[in-house]
């Protein structure tokens, strides 16, 4: 199963339920500036690379919030969002990607579109999808944790399956367990910490830390 292309289709779908100006989980984008941000990441080689490479960050944040800002039409925004549902072009490298890199961005924005507005509740993900999840985050999560593990150790707890992120900490007072489904570990661990439901289990100075965690990624 290519789990990329059914949360393509999720997105999309919420972005047409959501309608431009509608905020999401991404500090200062509207629903159009995420689409941009899909279309561009898809179909613009510079700008994708301005995602990566920090020399261009700048100019590709400026592309995105001009992309979405000329989209807050109905047809402009319509015109976006059937660009997203379409996917890469036959020439773009991220055509032939993948589950590998497009799985994860994909879920991530889908429910930054879903949860923008508000609470909503979660999704309930076929257990193959689960599978393919916990896989990619347990394989990112030393990285995507990294200052977190200067210091402190992690274990992320999903239903049935559990994951050591890094080594354990001398003191254990340093020591925090992440609990929740596997979709909510994943959002936490991409910085959207507001929005995902998750329990920590750990002494109170180490949960006290995490919360005040403001992570972008």
């Amino acid at each position: 199963m290519s789990w990329h292309r059914s949360e393509r289709a999720v997105l999309a779908d919420a972005l047409a339920a959501a309608g431009p100006g509608t905020p999401t989980l991404c500090e200062g984008w509207r629903a159009e500036h995420l689409a941009a941000h899909v279309v561009l990441r898809e179909r613009s080689p510079l700008a994708a690379a301005g995602i990566a490479l920090p020399p261009l960050t700048a100019r590709t944040s400026r592309l995105t919030l001009k992309t979405g800002d000329a989209a807050t039409d109905p047809a402009g925004f319509a015109a976006l969002v059937t660009q997203v549902r379409q996917g890469p072009p036959a020439w773009s490298p991220l055509r032939w990607a993948g589950d590998l890199v497009q799985h994860v961005e994909l879920f991530v924005h889908a429910e930054d579109v879903r949860r923008g507005a508000g609470p909503v509740p979660a999704r309930t993900l076929p257990a193959a999808q689960e599978d393919a999840l916990w896989r990619a985050l347990t394989r990112s999560a030393r990285l995507l944790y990294r200052d977190w593990l200067r210091t402190h150790g992690l274990v992320l707890a999903a239903p049935g399956r559990t994951a050591r992120v890094g080594r354990r900490p001398v003191d254990p007072d340093a020591d925090l367990v992440l609990r929740g489904s596997v979709g909510e570990l994943v959002l936490h661990a991409y910085g959207r910490t507001s929005a995902a439901d998750v329990t920590l289990e750990g002494a109170p100075p180490a949960v006290a830390q995490m919360q005040a965690d403001v992570r972008r990624v």
